[in-house]
């Protein structure tokens, strides 16, 4: 009876995520190990540069057709945004734990709703906002401001989250029209191209090596962003995005194992509760379009 069960869109949905966030915590040790030896504006170009390898395949399938819009302005916008995000964060890789920088990412799904009042016009009640403020109450348990002098690496972080919410949504609104082949391959030219200005002011080559990890980064983070694409068709973001939890699962046990990296227990906490915060919105969110249904 359970093989006949069908699948839902939702649970295809999380099992995107799922896979997703397997790869980003693999990502993301590739990256801490590349930046002791490229700086991260050259990163950023290069795992760019090196995605476009991602869309070989579906070029030679598809042709320009992969490229036929009516909203370039929103992919535009959308890659522009995201590069400031992959500046900040890929800086944030090389001064801060990993584990932190994951549980801090966290706080995107709060970030979005937040995005969502302002933008959307989304009414945000008493429970969103207790739920919102729990979530930033576990961001400062993390960074403890005033207990200590808040990093460089620690604004990064928060930075990129605000930024990646931002590119979530608009990503939510692009899937309405276009497919995730679409999303992927403007995002892909229009990143490689808007990263090399930066990357121009502190060039250097990477050695022979670091261009393979950065292919690696390259083609795997493109599979990724693609993944990502893919499940926000299949399911609410809302409903999604608490599953990406996970993520601090794998980068602390690769983290541990790779660079001997033991999460204090300000990382686990103010993960829960930010993770917590999450789900809480996703399910006020489920319930208010149920109601409205």
């Amino acid at each position: 009876m359970f093989l006949s069960t069908p699948v839902t869109g939702a649970t295809r949905g999380i099992l995107w995520v799922l896979l997703a966030t397997l790869l980003a915590a693999a990502l993301n040790t590739v990256a801490r190990h590349v930046s002791a030896s490229v700086d991260p504006f050259v990163l950023v170009f290069f795992r760019n540069l090196f995605g476009i390898l991602f869309l070989l395949p579906f070029l030679l399938r598809y042709g320009f057709l992969l490229f036929r819009t009516d909203r370039f302005g929103a992919h535009l916008g959308r890659a522009t945004l995201n590069v400031v995000n992959m500046l900040c964060f890929f800086s944030a890789v090389a001064v801060t734990p990993l584990a932190e920088m994951v549980a801090l990412n966290f706080t995107a799904p709060l970030f979005a709703a937040l995005l969502g009042m302002l933008i959307l016009k989304e009414v945000i009640g008493y429970h969103r906002w207790s739920a919102i403020c729990i979530g930033f109450l576990g961001a400062m348990v993390i960074v403890q401001p005033g207990f200590s002098e808040v990093s460089r690496g620690h604004a990064l972080v928060l930075s990129s989250a605000f930024l990646w919410a931002g590119v979530m949504l608009m990503t939510k609104s692009l899937a309405r029209t276009e497919s995730s082949l679409t999303i992927v391959a403007y995002m892909t030219v229009l990143l490689t191209t808007l990263s090399f200005i930066p990357a121009l002011f502190v060039w250097h080559w990477p050695s022979w090596l670091d261009l393979g990890w950065l292919m690696l980064l390259g083609i795997v983070g493109n599979f990724v962003h693609f993944i990502w694409a893919h499940a926000v068709r299949e399911a609410d973001l809302s409903l999604i995005m608490p599953f990406d939890f996970t993520k601090l699962i794998w980068i602390a046990l690769l983290a541990y194992l790779l660079f001997g990296e033991v999460p204090a227990w300000t990382t686990w906490t103010g993960g829960f509760l930010i993770f917590i915060s999450g789900i809480f919105l996703a399910r006020r969110e489920i319930s208010t379009r149920v109601l409205r249904g």
